[in-house]
């Protein structure tokens, strides 16, 4: 890697619980949520170029388009007007989440792109107006971009910091099939929820567990109507010997499996791989801070 190349991380948006609160007068639906980040994801390099170009490698660089309606591409462009400034950027996308799985790939990538590309073009946020830029990208991007263990409320643009939330040891599995967000918003057929927002963050594994399992993902029953593959991933991952919950994160496919130690969320992924060696299996930790 070049001394002039700056690398971002973009780490997997876990959604360890996700309340659908209200729907606004645009349509636009009011979510509650903790988000935390896991320890695997996409890379994103950038290096000075005279133009603005993408190119994505990784195992899931051939589910993506490097056109201008990639996410990567329009946070580069969005961030360019932005400045008003005429540096070029090649970018490259290292793809290892699978797509439209849930788990904010897309929403990573685009954060991690304007963090790559402020440090490279030399950018002072006080001297531009970069507000609004993440959520105009989406609902993900903001707490993507912001990189700490969050609720996330209204559509994405409230965020409130978590602070010494315990280090979760965990199991991701995606059986490889895509889901549509909208979608899974449009097949919803219940109500509304209350904020599950948590008096107290517990400083332990099994206490948190405990406190999650009375919460939910209000959209994990429309997703498993319309895929129900991912039935199948959460009574796989509930099967799995000392597992301590199971859940779908955001509108699927993913979901996630919490285990009391490292060693037993690897002796899962390793049984699950066996299980169901099509499925995107990994063992991960989920932190408060991204890397």
């Amino acid at each position: 890697m070049s001394s002039d190349t700056v690398a971002i991380f973009a780490p997997a948006k876990i959604n360890l619980y996700l309340h659908v609160t209200a729907r606004r007068a645009n349509g636009y639906h009011e979510l509650d949520s903790l988000v935390v980040f896991a320890d695997v994801g996409d890379w994103v390099r950038v290096t000075h170029a005279n133009d603005l170009t993408l190119e994505i490698t990784g195992p899931h660089a051939v589910d993506l388009s490097a056109d201008n309606d990639n996410l990567v591409m329009r946070a580069a462009e969005a961030l360019w007007q932005r400045i008003g400034a005429a540096p070029g950027a090649h970018v490259v996308l290292e793809k290892n989440l699978p797509v439209s799985s849930g788990i904010g790939g897309g929403s990573a990538d685009a954060a991690a792109a304007i963090k790559a590309l402020v440090r490279l073009w030399g950018i002072h946020p006080g001297q531009h107006d970069l507000s609004g830029l993440a959520l105009d990208l989406g609902a993900d991007v903001p707490v993507c971009l912001a990189g700490f263990a969050s609720y996330m409320s209204g559509i994405g643009e409230h965020l409130e910091q978590i602070e010494a939330l315990p280090s979760l040891p965990a199991v991701l599995v995606n059986p490889g099939v895509a889901v549509s967000t909208p979608a899974v918003f449009k097949a919803r057929d219940s109500g509304f929820s209350a904020t599950g927002r948590l008096d107290e963050i517990p400083s332990g594994i099994s206490e948190l567990v405990q406190a999650l399992a009375l919460r939910h993902n209000d959209l994990c029953a429309p997703a498993c109507s319309l895929v129900p593959e991912i039935s199948h991933v959460l009574a796989a991952l509930e099967n799995t010997s000392d597992c301590l919950l199971a859940r779908m994160s955001g509108s699927g496919a993913t979901c996630f499996g919490l285990y009391a130690s490292p060693a037993e969320a690897q002796a899962a992924a390793a049984h699950l791989q066996r299980l169901q060696p099509e499925w995107w299996v990994q063992a991960a930790t989920f932190e408060g801070v991204r890397r």
